[in-house]
This record gives C-alpha cells, structure tokens and sequence, in this order.
C-alpha cells in the first residue's frame, strides 16, 4: 500500500511509503491496520529528524506488517536471536543516496530516492503486548511503526540521554495521532525494548 507524504513547502521532500502485508491476519486482528500503520509511518517521518534536512526529492521507506515467524527468522538472521520481537529496523544508512547521507554536502535536486530503510512489525508479539501492558491495539501498533521509524531517522536508545530524546518525540508523535502517552500507562513495560537492527535487509 503506498502512502506519499504531500510535499513541504519548507522541505520540498515528498515521502513514498511502501506498505507490506505479510500476514493477512493483521487485517482481522486490527480494523485498517494497513492505513494505521502508514499514518503513523507519515506522522514519524514527517515531524522528525526528516524535516531538519531541506532536499529536493523523493524519500522512500518500507513497513512490513509480518507474523512472528518471520520475525524470529528476521531476528536470528541479522541479530543472532532466535526469538520474534515486536519491530525490527532495518537502516539503509550505508547505501548510496541512504538515510545516513542526511545532512552531508548540499541538498539533492535531482537524483534516485534517499532511502530510509524497512520497519518490519510483528502480529502475535504486538497482541501479547498490548493485552500485557492494556493499552488499545491500535494504539501499540502505532507507537511500534513510530518507533521503528525513527530508528531509521538515526534515533536510538544505546544512551540515557538519546533515550530520553526518543521517547520526547515518540510521545509528541503519537499525541498529533491522539495516542496517549505510552510511557505513562499502568503496566507499560518499556518500549526501548523494541529490538532493532541498523542494516539494510
């Protein structure tokens, strides 16, 4: 399902979000996941880091909404963890016209897509979750798409302080999207357990 992003003016940057359905049980599990999911994917890109960087182009990001098997096969594969996660990212900031070209030299004008990199969610982790930590499904689903996301922006949680940062912008993300805090619900669990990958799958 693509999404673009309207072009910005200021930015003059439109996104093209490609968004992948690998389990069809996600479109009876969440009413308009697809749409959900891409909404958040916009509002992470569109308020973040993106916006600091003022090109001429296209900028081009993947979600996929997979099970947890692809998740574990994902994990073991690239993390050396044999078990599914809730969301994975995977950075193209190594290749060419990537993500962790941001900012270096002078804008694009003409030229291939900046590519971010892929966010990949899983179904059965996502539920257990949100059921563990009682928050709407929904609502989880897209605080993962937003977390994912800005792990592709070069946001990350290694440090106090970087951590403290993402979840700043997590929660003022999730808030245009009128999702509650989700640091501050009884039962949360922290969501910088999120685990993600800086490599191009």
């Amino acid at each position: 399902m693509p999404g673009d992003m309207n072009d910005d003016p200021d930015s003059r940057c439109s996104l093209h979000l490609e968004v992948a359905v690998r389990d069809p049980a996600w479109r009876h599990t969440v009413a308009d996941a697809e749409a959900l999911a891409a909404q958040a994917a916009n509002a992470a890109l569109s308020t973040a880091r993106l916006a600091k960087f003022a090109r001429s182009g296209v900028v081009e990001a993947a979600l996929t909404l997979a099970d947890d098997a692809l998740s574990r096969e994902l994990n073991h594969r690239y993390r050396g963890q044999d078990k599914p996660t809730n969301v994975l990212s995977f950075s193209g900031a190594d290749g060419p016209g990537s993500a962790g070209q941001l900012g270096e030299g002078p804008p694009l004008i003409l030229g291939p897509p900046l590519i971010l990199g892929d966010v990949v969610i899983a179904r059965q982790t996502t539920v257990r979750e949100a059921g563990e930590q009682g928050k709407p499904l929904q609502d989880h689903l897209r605080h993962l798409v937003v977390h994912g996301m800005l792990h592709l922006l070069g946001y990350d949680h290694q440090q106090a302080t970087a951590a403290e940062e993402m979840e700043r912008l997590e929660v003022e993300i999730l808030a245009t999207l009128g999702v509650p805090d989700p640091y501050h619900m009884a039962g949360t669990a922290h969501a910088n357990e999120a685990e993600t990958r800086s490599q191009r799958s």
